[in-house]
């Protein structure tokens, strides 16, 4: 499409979808593969039903993103006497305000990967467990990777900040 990041798509995550208005409440929501979806209703839910505006990145590769920090990480050691070099995904996440709320489909394990260089509070939701049978909405509920998951979790760490009120939650 116009406008698309390819740069960012290529080293693996791009703004997706900015928030359309920008509130004092202000996260970032990372999703990758099925959970674009309700990441992209967890940002509607925020902003309609909590004035939390929410940009909605796509993480193409998580496992891209922490091969880019291990190799920032590798050449700023081998550099001491420069400015250290950020990661890629510290880069693009400098400017944001809010907590990072990372979800997949994966494991939580999987969007741990890239923790090192995330800036800020950073929190994850994955499909931990095992030996459940239902339908896709059933389990994704059950895992807490829906949207109205991704939501609360949002809160919750704006009431962490204190930026909203426990009660709020």
């Amino acid at each position: 499409p116009d406008g698309l990041d390819v740069d960012g798509l290529l080293r693996g995550m791009y703004l997706y979808q900015p928030a359309e208005d920008t509130t004092d409440l202000r996260a970032q929501v990372l999703a990758s593969g099925s959970a674009m979806p309700a990441a992209v209703r967890a940002q509607k839910l925020l902003a309609d039903d909590w004035g939390v505006s929410a940009d909605v990145w796509s993480v193409t590769s998580w496992v891209e993103l922490h091969r880019d920090g291990l190799r920032v990480d590798d050449e700023n050691m081998l550099a001491p006497a420069s400015e250290p070099q950020p990661a890629y995904v510290s880069r693009r996440l400098a400017e944001t305000a809010g907590p990072v709320v990372a979800v997949s489909d994966y494991q939580r394990a999987v969007q741990e990967l890239i923790r090192p260089w995330v800036p800020g509070d950073y929190v994850t939701l994955g499909t931990d467990g095992f030996g459940l049978s239902d339908t896709r909405g059933a389990l994704r509920r059950h895992f807490r990777v829906d949207a109205e998951a991704i939501t609360v979790r949002t809160l919750q760490e704006l009431a962490r900040r204190g930026e909203i009120k426990r009660e709020t939650v």
